[in-house]
C-alpha cells in the first residue's frame, strides 16, 4: 500500500489505538498528524520511526474552535487533510440513575460530536479532490449494550448511524466512510477494569482471563496492530468498495 503524499489526522494518538494507527499509516506513506494530551514527543518519535513527516496538535476535541485549530494546523503543515480517523474517546462506568450529567455531556462531545465536527470539516476537500477516507473508530459497544456503559455505548451507536449516513452521502465518489468496531484491546481503560479486578481480590493472569472469557471467545486481546493494519486496508484501492461499514474486529464477541 502507497500512501505517499496522502496527510492522515487520527485523534486521540499520542498513545494505544490511535498510536498504532498512525504507525501502521506512517509505514505506508502517509503523512501523520497526531493528537492528544499524551506524551507528544514521545508519539512523534515513534511514529517517525516508521517513515514520514510528524506533527502534533493539542486541541481538546470538546471544543469546536480547537477542532477548527487542529485541521487548520494539519493544512498549514501538509497542505490538505486526505485520510481522518476519529479516535479519540473516553469513558465511564456508573447505572444511568447514577450516571453523572457532567460524564454523559463529556463522553457524547468527545466520542460522537466531535466525529461529526471533524467529518464536516474535512468533507468539502476530500470531495473538491475526489479522494478520501474517513475511518470511525468505533467499538462492539456500537452494535451491542452493556450495563454501565450508557453515554459509551449511546455515542459509539452514534457513530455508527453516522458513519453509514456519510457512507451513502459519498457512495458516488473517491471518498469513503468507515467504522471499525473493536472488541477489548489492551488499552488504559481495559486495564483498570483488570486492576479493579486485582483490588477485588482476583490473581493477575486470570483477571485478564476471567475478563476475556466474559465477552471475547478467542481470549486474547485485539491488539492497536491488527487495528492499523485494517485502517491501511480501508484506505487503499482494495477498500474502496468497503463504504458505510461497521467492522468488527472482537475475537469472535458478535458471532455469539
Amino acid at each position: 500500500m502507497n500512501l505517499h503524499g496522502k496527510t492522515a489526522v487520527i485523534t486521540g494518538s499520542t498513545s494505544g489505538i490511535g498510536l498504532g494507527i498512525a504507525q501502521a499509516l506512517a509505514r505506508a506513506g502517509a503523512n501523520i498528524v497526531l493528537n492528544g494530551f499524551g506524551d507528544a514527543k514521545a508519539a512523534i518519535d515513534e511514529v517517525a520511526r516508521h517513515g514520514g513527516k510528524v506533527s502534533h496538535h493539542p486541541a481538546d476535541l470538546c471544543e469546536v474552535e480547537q477542532i477548527e485549530a487542529l485541521f487548520a494546523h494539519a493544512e498549514a503543515v501538509f497542505g490538505a487533510v486526505d485520510i481522518l480517523v476519529n479516535n479519540a474517546g473516553i469513558q465511564h462506568v456508573a447505572p444511568v440513575d447514577q450516571f453523572p450529567p457532567e460524564a454523559w455531556d463529556k463522553i457524547i462531545a468527545l466520542n460522537l460530536s466531535a466525529v461529526f465536527h471533524g467529518t464536516q470539516r474535512v468533507l468539502p476537500g476530500m470531495r473538491a479532490r475526489d479522494w478520501g477516507r474517513i475511518v470511525n473508530v468505533a467499538s462492539v459497544h456500537g452494535l451491542v449494550g452493556s450495563t454501565g456503559k450508557a453515554a459509551y455505548v449511546a455515542a459509539k451507536h452514534g457513530v455508527i448511524g453516522l458513519t453509514k449516513v456519510v457512507g451513502l452521502e459519498t457512495a458516488t465518489s473517491n471518498v469513503t466512510c468507515n467504522a471499525i468496531c473493536p472488541g477489548w484491546v489492551l488499552t488504559p481503560l481495559v486495564q483498570k477494569q483488570i486492576d479493579d479486578r486485582v483490588a477485588a481480590g482476583a490473581e493477575p493472569r486470570q483477571a485478564r482471563q476471567d475478563l476475556l472469557a466474559e465477552k471475547q471467545p478467542s481470549l486474547a486481546f485485539v491488539t492497536p496492530e491488527h487495528l492499523g493494519e485494517l485502517v491501511v486496508f480501508l484506505c487503499s484501492e482494495a477498500g474502496s468498495q468497503v463504504r458505510g461499514a461497521a467492522w468488527n474486529v472482537d475475537g469472535g464477541w458478535l458471532a455469539r
